[in-house]
């Protein structure tokens, strides 16, 4: 294709930067070639291509297509990670690598993956790819030491590229010594199968006897890695013998690869196999062992008495049998992880999986679709919230619902689809795949019953095009072509491409979106081909859910809910990169989704902060782990799991649950507020209450209003006063833990600091002397209650109140440093003025509490007692397999 081959000509000359690229640098090199071919023909111009069949000219439109992709894929910034390790880590030479053998080393497989990915990856990207790995390599251990066992884990983010973070570590860990590697993908195939592939691409460079990926024109026979899995085929023991001819590691040069399945009789294979060949532990060759989606199947959930559950049992004793190997664990959620026992040790099985030796942390590139993106952004562009599914399909159905019909807002977002994929074709992307997720059951059942009335709607619209689309008067004879017109009207006002050209493009689209259903039980693979472009409504769930990649993927509609962050994380299957058609991706998701995707963030987000601050100061994977577990927004995953256990283990009667959290160094806000008139008034008075009592004690002016070191019975009672809204006992899902906010003030011996915030609103009389003005919030109705929009009460460097101009204004509105800086809690009083739907504005009174703390401080902790069956019951509300 001409584009492709021009714009791989410019790629070239533009490759060389190790950096992004200066400003005009892509307008400029796109604007020499096309001088170039002007100057001397395209004729002449196509003999200096590698390929030299003929080229045709390109239209403006290719042109700017093609700057886009350039300007995308250059101007890209990615950080290094950020690194803790363990106390003993911390006293070994964990320079071994890029002091000594990165040196010395040919560095084969990697230089050979590097010049690959550099075909497709940013300069910077793969500078720090690099990097990252380089610190990995020199956490695991040289395979030239006698004996070790080594456990770290890599955290990334969702579809941000950790499969080519370590294929990029198996191939160092091979040039430096690793002679087996064992990659776990996954509990199921497709994912498995996926994973295959592209590790025969960046590490085996060959499949089923053909070059291809890092391989071509760079494979030394002697060098090609022994592959005992195939993309079609899991590991088993007698095709290895039989590929392996009984090899084993002592008389082969070449390394062993095995990409297996997250799955008990595959473990077991693997471990039987080993042991047929080595009646003792593997002394010589050290085995790397990475353990994808870690945090699923991977963790030991029974009691520290007990025997571990059977996969995380089969992985331990795999690692086991070797005398020397390094076991690193790949997940974008580590919640699952760092609820590992760090202590735990069986005789038989050897340690737990706990990342004792290191924890790595990956910053995601600045072009990577994040979750902060899609739920955090203020302009909610890529969000459709829905209500009209609880009549179709609940959020508690059970796998006998019967399915009559689709609720409207899912046949919209196919609608919208089918305008993305014309929309994504005028824009030069013919070659493109483009894919719509269905995610709202996990039941096999319903998903079928699901695509029978998505293959009938596609079927009606697609007849309604052939037989109206090309008329004039289109959207008055078909009820579906003028839906499918509102769609476009609706969301893509400001588009530069009119109805015209969008309906004449569906014409020729249309017929080639296909419906696929992704389970168990499917009949029909979803495949993403080089040679045919895939445009597939994708409809599935658990197979979905974790690791694997639908490509394009430009809608999204999602009624999965779950209390567990880990997996819900794992179901946002549109998190990545999504260069070139970003402007078009939408989800349809419920608001009760929006929140938990929300909680996760703030509290996943907090919690890398606090690695950065722990790494600075030389703290441990143990350290990192405690902090997860008494951080506040984790409160509910440990109910959870500690539910979990007891769920396991039949303890079905009543007992106690005892919660600890941590609230130094937070902050907790009410951004749910009660919408009850009696709650309303009760809390402007609590308000007025507490001033009044303050107007005793001397006051800084600062337009806002400040009163510190006053005693702590004035927050005291000003809390017993406040209405919090709490959906849950505790008060945790509203951000709010009042009952633990309550205990803190009770326990905690401190005088505390209060101030009484202005704003941009109108004037606010508190009380005769103490006039404020109002803030202005946005807020979101629902049903008992208003959410602060963002759910942020204050704003900017508020938190900062108590310090000196200059400390404010080093400080900036980092909250974290302005928490470590504070001596005592301060208590925020606002007024918040709100409009309502109905245009009526309100007043009303919220607060929020910053405890002084860091990273650092003690571990103290508030510790609450829950009933466990009240709370069994409440998570039912958030987690759709609670009944199961």
């Amino acid at each position: 294709m001409s584009y492709q081959r021009i714009k791989k000509f410019i790629f070239a000359n533009l490759q060389n930067n190790s950096g992004p690229l200066d400003y005009n640098k892509i307008s400029k090199e796109i604007e020499t070639t096309k001088e170039l071919i002007e100057t001397i023909g395209l004729n002449l111009f196509a003999q200096i291509l590698p390929d030299k069949s003929v080229l045709n000219n390109l239209t403006n439109d290719e042109w700017d297509l093609m700057k886009r992709e350039l300007e995308t894929h250059f101007d890209v910034k990615m950080e290094k990670g950020v690194l803790i390790q363990g106390e003993e880590q911390q006293e070994r030479d964990s320079t071994w690598w890029t002091r000594k053998e990165k040196q010395n080393n040919e560095k084969y497989y990697w230089e050979r993956y590097k010049k690959y990915i550099g075909k497709f990856l940013p300069p910077t990207v793969l500078k720090t790819i690099d990097e990252d790995t380089d610190i990995v390599m020199d956490n695991i251990e040289n395979p030239l030491t006698e004996s070790f066992s080594r456990y770290g884990m890599v955290v990334g983010h969702v579809q941000s590229g950790k499969t080519a973070n370590y294929s990029a570590l198996i191939c160092k860990a091979v040039d430096s010594g690793y002679k087996f590697i064992v990659v776990i993908a996954g509990g199921l195939n497709n994912l498995r199968n996926q994973t295959q592939e592209r590790l025969n691409e960046s590490f085996i460079g060959q499949d089923r006897g053909n070059q291809i990926g890092a391989g071509v024109g760079d494979t030394h026979k002697d060098k090609l890695p022994i592959s005992l899995t195939t993309k079609k085929n899991d590991f088993n023991k007698r095709d290895a013998d039989k590929n392996s001819q009984s090899l084993n590691l002592d008389n082969n040069i070449a390394p062993m690869l095995l990409v297996i399945k997250k799955n008990i009789k595959t473990l077991n294979n693997v471990i039987e196999w080993l042991e047929n060949h080595y009646k003792n532990k593997i002394p010589n060759h050290a085995m790397l062992l990475i353990d994808d989606e870690s945090d699923y199947g991977s963790i030991n959930t029974n009691k520290k008495n007990e025997e571990p559950t059977a996969i995380n049992k089969q992985i331990r004793k795999l690692l086991n049998l070797f005398s020397k190997g390094s076991y690193v664990a790949y997940t974008a959620t580590p919640y699952a992880n760092i609820f590992i026992d760090h202590e735990a040790n069986h005789a038989d099985f050897g340690s737990d999986l706990f990342p004792k030796d290191f924890i790595y942390a990956l910053e995601a590139p600045s072009n990577y679709f994040s979750a902060k993106k899609v739920f955090l952004d203020t302009n909610d562009e890529h969000l459709k919230i829905i209500d009209d599914y609880q009549s179709h399909i609940p959020l508690d159905h059970k796998k006998d619902i019967l399915l009559s019909s689709l609720p409207d807002s899912l046949f919209e977002a196919i609608r919208l689809f089918i305008i993305n994929v014309a929309i994504r074709n005028i824009n030069g992307e013919k070659n493109k795949h483009n894919s719509m997720l269905i995610n709202v059951t996990r039941f096999t059942n319903v998903h079928k019953q699901i695509a029978i009335h998505v293959e009938n709607y596609l079927s009606e619209i697609i007849k309604q095009i052939n037989v109206y689309g090309k008329l004039k008067k289109a959207i008055i004879q078909s009820d579906i072509i003028k839906q499918i017109k509102e769609t476009f009207d609706n969301k893509y006002k400001n588009l530069k491409i009119t109805w015209q050209e969008v309906v004449n493009m569906i014409c020729k689209t249309v017929k080639t979106i296909m419906v696929r259903e992704v389970h168990q039980a499917s009949k029909i693979p979803l495949i993403y081909g080089n040679d045919i472009v895939t445009n597939a409504i994708v409809i599935g769930g658990n197979s979905l859910s974790r690791g694997f990649t639908l490509e394009g993927l430009n809608v999204s509609y999602f009624l999965r809910n779950t209390i567990f962050y880990d997996t819900l994380m794992q179901m946002g299957r549109w998190f990545g990169y999504r260069v070139g058609y970003e402007n078009l991706c939408q989800i349809y998701i419920p608001k009760i989704i929006i929140d938990n995707f929300s909680n996760i963030i703030d509290a996943t987000d907090d919690l890398i902060k606090d690695l950065k601050i722990m790494s600075e100061n030389n703290m441990t994977p143990n350290d990192f782990g405690l902090s997860i577990k008494i951080h506040p927004d984790s409160a509910l995953q440990v109910v959870a799991r500690k539910l979990q256990v007891t769920a396991k283990n039949k303890q079905q009667n009543a007992h106690e649950l005892i919660i600890d959290m941590k609230l130094d160094g937070h902050s907790k806000e009410t951004s749910w507020l009660s919408d009850n008139e009696e709650d309303k008034k009760k809390n402007l008075m609590a308000i007025v209450s507490l001033i009044t009592n303050l107007s005793k004690f001397k006051s800084k002016d600062l337009g806002s209003v400040l009163w510190e070191n006053v005693p702590k019975n004035l927050a005291e009672d000003f809390l017993k006063q406040f209405k919090i809204y709490k959906k849950d006992p505790l008060g945790i899902t509203a951000r709010m833990p009042i009952d633990f906010v309550k205990k803190y003030v009770k326990d905690k011996d401190t005088t505390w600091d209060v101030a009484l915030y202005s704003g941009d609103g109108l004037k606010y009389p508190i009380i005769n002397n103490i006039i404020i003005n109002t803030e202005l919030r946005k807020i979101v109705e629902m049903e008992g209650y208003y959410e602060i929009k963002n759910r942020q009460v204050s704003s900017g460097n508020a938190e900062s109140i108590t310090f000196s101009p200059d400390i404010r204004k080093k400080i900036g509105s980092d909250r974290k440093k302005a928490r470590a800086l504070l001596k005592r809690p301060l208590l925020m009083l606002h007024i918040i003025e709100v409009e309502k739907k109905d245009g009526e504005k309100e007043n009303l009174a919220a607060f929020g509490i910053s405890f002084p703390g860091s990273a650092l401080s003690s571990k103290e902790t508030v510790k609450i007692i829950i009933n466990s069956v009240y709370y069994k019951n409440y998570l039912k509300e958030y987690d759709e397999a609670a009944d199961d």
